[in-house]
């Protein structure tokens, strides 16, 4: 077994990693309960996935056609510092929209934080006079009327 065999096999094993970890992420989109536990499986292992096949397709080309892809290197870059990211926006949009969490879920580490945040921004809210929440803004019309 020479030098580019042993490199093309190194190669095929980074594929091969890549390939198991989308199957790991496509089994965890389907089997967990909820949106935030489904996210983590769609956005972590997939992204470790595709690095992986990203990688072994710069290894095949480097080492046999003596081609450096700087094509595979930019997706390799982008698909690392984006896809965690959105992962994380998608993630905190569904919070903030009180998507109920599975029943399994044990604490709730951001319930704290977003409370302190809401009210701190209900203080500079009537700071400054703006209305805080549309419903005290039509229960003051009633009572106007």
């Amino acid at each position: 077994m020479n030098i580019d065999a042993t490199i093309e096999f190194i190669a095929a094993l980074f594929m091969l990693a890549g390939s198991i970890m989308a199957l790991i992420s496509a089994l965890g989109i389907i089997r967990l309960p909820d949106v935030f536990t489904r996210s983590h499986a769609g956005t972590k292992s997939s992204t470790l996935a595709v690095l992986l096949t990203l990688v072994g397709a710069f290894i095949y080309f480097a080492s046999n056609q003596g081609f450096y892809s700087v094509r595979l290197l930019l997706g390799i870059a982008f698909v690392f510092l984006t896809a965690p990211v959105a992962g994380h926006v998608i993630t905190r949009a569904a919070y903030r929209a009180n998507v109920k969490m599975a029943d399994t879920t044990v604490e709730d580490e951001l319930k704290d934080v977003m409370d302190q945040v809401r009210e701190e921004a209900e203080k500079e809210r009537s700071e400054t006079g703006e209305v805080i929440i549309e419903e005290e803004k039509k229960s003051d019309e009633e009572h106007s009327s």
